[in-house]
């Protein structure tokens, strides 16, 4: 009988295989995506120092309202603007993106937009 793999455990495979090749730094720090089946986390983080920078995700409080009513792929662009917007306050204008081994696409794509959109280069 053939036996179907764990998502999550390929996805954390192809998410290991490409932190080989990704990192942060205080010039260009790394913004991480996670998402779960409700929510969607963003980080950018400095990988020299192990320090998270700027967050954003829909379990905020504020954040909550702000998405109430809508579907995934619209909160995603929300987290994304709000964390470009925090980004741009403390001064980080380009980042390296991380999908954290999620496909580019509905969500993580929404979110990559709205950090674009918001002022974020990568």
């Amino acid at each position: 009988m053939i036996k179907k793999k764990d998502k999550n455990t390929l996805r954390m495979k192809r998410h290991y295989r490409s932190r080989r090749y990704l990192k942060g730094s205080a010039a260009r720090p790394r913004l991480c995506v996670n998402r779960s089946l409700k929510n969607i986390y963003a980080q950018i983080i400095d990988d020299e120092t192990g320090t998270t920078l700027v967050s954003a995700s829909t379990m905020e409080k504020d954040m909550m309202k702000q998405v109430k009513g809508k579907n995934g792929v619209e909160t995603a662009k929300i987290v994304g603007k709000a964390v470009g917007e925090r980004a741009k306050k403390k001064g980080i204008t380009t980042v390296v993106f991380d999908r954290g081994g999620y496909v580019y696409t509905g969500r993580v794509a929404s979110l990559a937009d709205g950090a674009r959109e918001a002022g974020l280069d990568f």
